[in-house]
């Protein structure tokens, strides 16, 4: 498998950061969390319970495919999380990046309920998934990428989503 960069995306709660983190060391990938790259704007809005609108967004989506393509020029590929979550949004971020290959983490709303309830997040509320979910547009069959399913411990979630990646099968 060659180097493309990557996007590990999905709604709150679908293990994102850790599943990247892991998925970025098992590659040889440079992590980055691209919650750190949200304006202060946006995660205050985030925090009080209100959902980001697309041109809340854009700029954030900007600042992430700037990365890619900064970190691209020093020889460097990076796995970034991003919640990417309509189309639009994918089409943004591969403006900066033709090549860039999404990962969605995907699990049922109640599994994921389930994990919300368990964690603290800075500024993502759990009353902001079901809006996530109302956001959410799957992969379009054109898009390069692969679906993961959560329903396992993160390890094997990690280790399907590397075996997706090198066949070229779109569901894990």
């Amino acid at each position: 498998m060659s180097q493309t960069p990557l996007i590990i995306m999905g709604v709150q709660g679908t293990g994102k950061s850790t599943v990247g983190k892991a998925l970025a060391d098992r590659l040889g990938l440079t992590f980055i969390d691209g919650d750190d790259l949200h304006p202060a704007a946006n995660k205050a809005k985030m925090a009080s319970g209100t959902p980001l609108t697309d041109q809340d967004r854009a700029p954030w989506l900007d600042a992430i495919g700037e990365t890619i393509a900064r970190e691209r020029a020093k020889g460097v590929t990076c796995a970034i999380v991003c919640s990417a979550l309509k189309r639009r949004y994918r089409d943004q971020l591969r403006s900066f990046a033709p090549d860039l290959q999404f990962v969605h983490l995907a699990g049922s709303r109640e599994l994921i309920a389930g994990r919300i309830a368990h964690r603290h997040h800075e500024y993502m509320p759990a009353s902001l998934l079901d809006s996530q979910f109302a956001t959410l547009e799957q992969l379009d069959d054109d898009e390069a990428g692969i679906i993961a399913s959560i329903e396992q411990p993160a390890k094997d979630v990690v280790e399907n989503i590397i075996t997706g990646l090198n066949d070229g099968t779109r569901t894990c």
